[in-house]
């Protein structure tokens, strides 16, 4: 009987593509950021299904999504340390391709409504992590620059700050993402692909400029070259950024730890910039579109953590600037879907 009953299904391998690159690509456009949340949500899924219900990816069918095993699935993420934020992004993604199913497999539409009708789970609200202005500027004037990968690292962690800069949007960052005459700009682009220019004063420009000629990203051909990049050329990743800050925060935590509490990730570098900007009387509207926040209320939540934490205004925000990893991820091999999966972006 159950035999009878998959066989009305689709092809859960054929409609997961045609969900990213139909929907997801070419309908809705989503972000490159978007496309590997998702993309990494069905590798785990998969893997939750292979591990837990021994089901190999290329017998897994449309059949085995249900509510059940969806929450299973959301259970086993947060048994294996995943956090109830990061949990309810996985289930975003879930609930994303079953709704697009709604619409290409109405014969099942209860089942669909059903895996759409989890609820997300209530998350914590984690404290912002950020450092004092002292903080910063002892991690950037800690740096060794007397080498060239120590001025690439200073380099990379002075525009991080200073551009309130998300990881992917440093990553995405290229030399013709630099204006190289007055007013000198920095053009990110970040959520939904939307861009924003951030204004570079004299000392950040100098200094992105002393490292493109320094490594010959100053020629025409090199355009469009990751500006900043790892060992094989390619975009520096998040996990890449992370290695970089944690080989300079630890040091610095050592010799002053009362000034480094706490886990400081590439978010914590945007959080000290917005932080730095507002206790220096920066108006929040100004500091929401240096942020690319879509949303003033998004903004707030400086002004909120400030007043919690009653500290001073500071007279002038201090730039912490002018001083003039390899990492990847091994697969086993993999079965057709989630081979399609990895090579999405």
């Amino acid at each position: 009987m159950m035999r009878k009953t998959a066989e009305t299904y689709k092809d859960f391998g054929k409609e997961l593509e045609s969900f990213f690159n139909r929907y997801l690509v070419a309908e809705r456009g989503v972000s490159q950021h978007t496309l590997r949340s998702y993309r990494d949500a069905f590798i785990l899924l998969i893997e939750y299904f292979e591990a837990k219900k021994r089901v190999k990816p290329e017998r897994l069918s449309l059949e085995a999504i249900t509510k059940e095993n969806v929450n299973g699935y959301l259970d086993w993420l947060e048994s294996n340390g995943c956090s109830p934020t990061t949990r309810n992004n996985r289930c975003a993604a879930i609930k994303s391709f079953v709704r697009y199913m709604i619409y290409t497999d109405p014969a099942h539409m209860s089942q669909w409504q059903s895996v759409a009708s989890i609820k997300a789970k209530k998350a914590t609200k984690e404290t912002i992590s950020y450092l004092t202005v002292e903080g910063m500027t002892k991690l950037l004037d800690g740096i060794d620059i007397s080498t060239s990968r120590g001025r690439r690292d200073h380099t990379i962690l002075s525009v991080l700050y200073y551009t309130g800069a998300r990881a992917q949007e440093l990553a995405d960052l290229t030399p013709s993402s630099i204006r190289t005459s007055e007013p000198y700009l920095a053009e990110l682009f970040g959520k939904g692909s939307k861009k924003r220019c951030v204004p570079l004063d004299e000392d950040i420009f100098k200094l992105i400029m002393a490292y493109m000629r320094e490594h010959g990203l100053d020629r025409p051909e090199n355009n469009r070259h990751p500006l900043f990049y790892n060992t094989w050329g390619g975009k520096l990743t998040t996990a890449g950024l992370t290695y970089i800050i944690d080989k300079h925060v630890q040091p610095a935590r050592a010799a002053y730890p009362s000034l480094f509490t706490g886990k400081i990730s590439p978010h914590s570098f945007r959080h000290s910039r917005a932080m730095h900007l507002l206790q220096s009387g920066v108006n929040l509207i100004i500091i929401r579109d240096i942020l690319g926040h879509v949303s003033i209320q998004t903004t707030e939540i400086y002004a909120r953590v400030d007043s919690k934490l009653k500290r001073d205004a500071i007279a002038k925000a201090y730039n912490a600037v002018g001083k003039v990893e390899p990492e990847t991820t091994s697969w086993e091999k993999d079965p057709k879907l989630k081979a399609f999966l990895k090579g999405l972006v």
